[in-house]
C-alpha cells in the first residue's frame, strides 16, 4: 500500500500534464508614455472667463494619469517661454489666476482674481496659449512637473498636437 501512496503523485503528473496544441498570441506589450497637446483660449464675460476644451481622440486618458499645465508667458532669443498652471499676477488693484481643471474628456482654463476681469488689457484675455501634457502616474515620480522641459524629455519630445 506504501508503495502505490508513493506512486499515486507521480502516475499523476503523467495524466494530469497539459498537452495539446498552442493557444494563439496575446497583444504586444505597449509601454505608455505622455502626451502633450496645445489650445489656443479667449476670456471674456460672454463664455465666463472659462474656455472648454475635448482633449483629442488619439491620447487615450486614464484614471491614474496626471495632467499638468503650462501657459505661454513670451519668448527670448527665439525659444518660447512657458511656465507651469496655475499662474498667479500681482497688479497693484489686485491678482489675477489662471487655472484650469480637467476630467478624463476635457480640460477647462479660466481666469479669476480680484481685479475687475472686464477691464483687463486683451493681452492678458485673448489669445492665449496653453499646453497640457497628460503623464501615466508612473512616469511623473521625481519628474519636476513646473519645468515643461523637464515634461517634454520625459515624453521623448513628441510632436504636440496643435488644436488652434
Amino acid at each position: 500500500m506504501k508503495k502505490f501512496l508513493l506512486l499515486l503523485p507521480i502516475f499523476s503528473l503523467l495524466f494530469i500534464s497539459c498537452e495539446g496544441p498552442m493557444g494563439p498570441p496575446g497583444r504586444d506589450g505597449q509601454v505608455t508614455v505622455g502626451e502633450m497637446f496645445e489650445v489656443n483660449a479667449s476670456f471674456n464675460s460672454s463664455n465666463d472667463y472659462q474656455e472648454f476644451f475635448k482633449i483629442p481622440s488619439q491620447i487615450d486618458v486614464f484614471e491614474s494619469d496626471v495632467m499638468a499645465a503650462y501657459i505661454l508667458v513670451g519668448e527670448f532669443e527665439g525659444k518660447d517661454i512657458w511656465e507651469p498652471i496655475p499662474q498667479t499676477l500681482f497688479f497693484e488693484d489686485g491678482t489675477l489666476l489662471y487655472g484650469f481643471n480637467y476630467t478624463l474628456a476635457d480640460v477647462s482654463f479660466f481666469l479669476d482674481g480680484t481685479v475687475d476681469l472686464d477691464y483687463l488689457d486683451p493681452s492678458f484675455t485673448q489669445n492665449i496659449i496653453f499646453r497640457v501634457a497628460v503623464l501615466p502616474a508612473n512616469q511623473v515620480q521625481g519628474l519636476n512637473l513646473n519645468n515643461m522641459e523637464n515634461v517634454l524629455n520625459a515624453i521623448g519630445n513628441k510632436e504636440i498636437i496643435k488644436l488652434h
